[in-house]
């Protein structure tokens, strides 16, 4: 029951969080919101996000010295040391911040652990979209390799589906040119899915790059590799079976909204469902187990 609620809580984002600080008594929000010496607050070491573009901390240090910092940065104590605070949430501000030469910076204190700080960066990153795919997906192998968390747990804290959570984990095995490709904007989330599979990521990424594709037209040459490699078509398979059987599959296919073959031998066969990504699968799974 402990667990579920933390787990509720961190759910919700730090955006809430920082609501409750807001709005609770006067002597306990002063202590939960101050302002700072810029020099007391650290980088966290395991900050998902690792790559800042130097044009946005510029347009941001701009509005800092303008105006200030309004939004806090979520911090926690660092272990040890007084007067030391470890970066939840808010890297780019604070790195803008001293851009700006400012000297103090508010700050908003959370006590929390070292998963749950890791489980805050990530949500207040993918939440604002400023993770890349492979940050993302570093932030979700690190919740899994070092708590302990499963896929199903990972999904559940970030507000995701766990297929995305496994598609987006697979992005690791790409190949480093691949990954140097995802660091640099150069390719997305969806290029990266669609290379995932491809038994020469490499030169498709570079063809991608040269040649401006878009995900569709990665897919398109994925299916075309696929057919070159000896895969038999649909409309060949089909030569070989009766109306009956092309009527079944195309009665279930139908049904399903997926891919569907009947391969009917004497008073048994085989029903093949064939599915596209890990979403679809759990749509065929949740289907069958309705009561």
């Amino acid at each position: 029951m402990v667990e579920d609620a933390a787990r509720s809580r961190l759910g919700r984002g730090l955006a809430a969080l920082i609501g409750d600080v807001e709005g609770a008594p006067d002597a306990e929000r002063a202590r939960g919101q101050r302002r700072v010496p810029i020099e007391f607050v650290k980088p966290n070491p395991r900050n998902p996000r690792r790559i800042f573009s130097e044009i946005e901390l510029e347009e941001l240090a701009q509005s800092l010295r303008e105006r200030g910092m309004i939004q806090p940065i979520v911090v926690r104590g660092a272990r040890g040391a007084t007067d030391s605070f470890e970066i939840i949430a808010g890297e780019r501000r604070w790195r803008a911040a001293q851009r700006a030469s400012l000297h103090e910076v508010p700050i908003v204190v959370l006590d929390v652990s070292d998963a749950e700080a890791l489980e805050l960066a990530i949500i207040e990153n993918v939440q604002r979209a400023d993770l890349n795919a492979l940050e993302e997906a570093s932030g979700y192998q690190a919740l899994a390799s070092e708590f302990n968390h499963s896929q199903d747990d990972i999904a559940h804290i970030v507000g995701k589906s766990r297929s995305h959570i496994a598609n987006t984990l697979r992005l690791l095995r790409l190949p480093e040119t691949v990954k140097a490709y995802i660091n640099a904007g150069k390719l997305s989330a969806g290029h990266a899915r669609a290379l995932v599979n491809m038994a020469d990521p490499e030169t498709v990424a570079r063809d991608i790059v040269d040649r401006g594709l878009n995900v569709r037209q990665v897919e398109a040459i994925g299916q075309e590799r696929a057919a070159a490699a000896g895969k038999p078509s649909k409309a060949r398979a089909r030569l070989h079976k009766d109306a009956d059987t092309v009527a079944l599959e195309k009665r279930v296919s139908d049904a399903l909204g997926l891919s569907v073959s009947v391969d009917h031998r004497g008073k048994g066969g085989t029903l093949s469902i064939k599915y596209n990504d890990l979403d679809q699968l759990d749509e065929v799974l949740r289907r069958l187990s309705r009561d």
